[in-house]
């Protein structure tokens, strides 16, 4: 008799699948657009042509940056929230995909079990993990949960103005009175409820995020108050002076979160690689600030920028030390290994590039 076979955990799909998966990724989205002319909402920037994480921070900009000068509030709300249920993204992809054939497709990943240790398990909520397709339910499904509910039954109800800016399960709303925001946080757990979803509880919060030209109004009647920041996509948006010096603006820069993280992940990349050959390591090095800085890098973000790749270079030089006993570098022989091995230097885009609507 046959030794019994071990099996591990596999959630992801087969690579047949995913070619699968990414034709119908790209059938699913053109079927939506076509759907008697359903367009995605602008502030909704994930699985979709000419969106990305940079164009979602940008329009967290033009509520507060240019709707603020009028006066108002200037309240803020963060939200996360989880898994998606099935029977709900099934009714929505019945009212939005028409080919009956895709939908029974995409049935059937969702009906996929997860192995693990040997046993067969079958979620009632989430989308195939690893899959193409995943972040193109998602959208669907958030967009009729959230973008559209949002657009068409609460923005009229509000006193003031209101946007919202949402990538995958990340969504920050702007309002322009205090007021509007504690009613719309009364009622979005509520909505979630309804439809399978939750609430992140460390990540829901009001921030009050008014123009520093009306804090003075406040400041006397409240002497602990302190200007407000929120955090979108990597970047901690806050008021600073403008490039001038003679007005306030939404200024962006690289969250300390998101910085801790990306320094942990190039010290520990330079741990592991510490013994191959110096331009392997050098070339390795370059791609991964070339990445940072192409998406970090945007005009008032400069220091950051300088100091993410100034703690590179010790990482590289803290790693290339400890080789062996005898490997310990000086800052003088760094600096002309460096001569030798450039490190690519930070670039500031003069523009970052907005959502457009396909």
């Amino acid at each position: 008799m046959p030794p019994a076979r071990e099996y591990a955990t596999s959630t992801t799909p087969h690579r047949g699948d995913q070619s699968t998966m990414r034709a119908s990724a790209i059938v699913s989205h053109q079927a939506v657009r076509e759907r008697g002319g359903v367009r995605y909402d602008d502030g909704s920037t994930q699985a979709r042509r000419g969106t990305g994480l940079r164009t979602g921070a940008a329009d967290a900009l033009p509520l507060h940056d240019r709707e603020r000068r009028r006066g108002g509030d200037g309240q803020c709300v963060e939200c996360s929230f989880d898994t998606i249920d099935h029977g709900h993204l099934r009714e929505i992809l019945r009212r939005r995909v028409l080919d009956g054939v895709l939908r029974r497709l995409i049935d059937k990943w969702l009906n996929a079990g997860v192995l693990e240790d040997g046993n067969i398990t079958y979620p009632n909520s989430g989308s195939p993990q690893g899959g193409v397709i995943s972040p193109i339910l998602a959208n669907i499904y958030l967009h009729e949960v959230l973008d559209t509910w949002f657009a068409r039954d609460v923005k009229p109800r509000l006193k003031g103005k209101a946007t919202l800016v949402r990538y995958a399960d990340d969504a920050t709303f702007l309002f322009e009175r205090e007021q509007d925001a504690l009613r719309v946080l009364d009622v979005l757990p509520k909505r979630f409820g309804k439809y399978g979803l939750t609430l992140h509880p460390e990540k829901t919060r009001i921030v009050d995020f008014r123009r520093p030209l009306f804090r003075a109004l406040f400041a006397r009647r409240n002497a602990s108050w302190r200007p407000g920041t929120f955090d979108l996509l990597g970047f901690t948006h806050f008021w600073g002076k403008s490039s001038t010096g003679k007005t306030w603006t939404v200024r962006r820069s690289t969250a300390k979160g998101r910085f801790r993280r990306a320094l942990r992940g190039v010290s520990e990349w330079c741990r592991e690689h510490r013994h191959d050959d110096l331009h392997v390591q050098q070339q390795g090095l370059a791609q991964k600030l070339r990445g940072h800085f192409e998406y970090f890098g945007i005009p008032g973000n400069a220091k950051r920028l300088h100091r993410f790749l100034r703690y590179v270079q010790h990482a590289w030089r803290k790693w290339l030390s400890r080789r062996s006993q005898r490997a310990y570098i000086e800052w003088a022989q760094m600096h002309r290994l460096l001569k030798r091995y450039p490190l690519p230097q930070p670039r500031v885009s003069l523009s970052t590039p907005r959502a457009v609507n396909p």
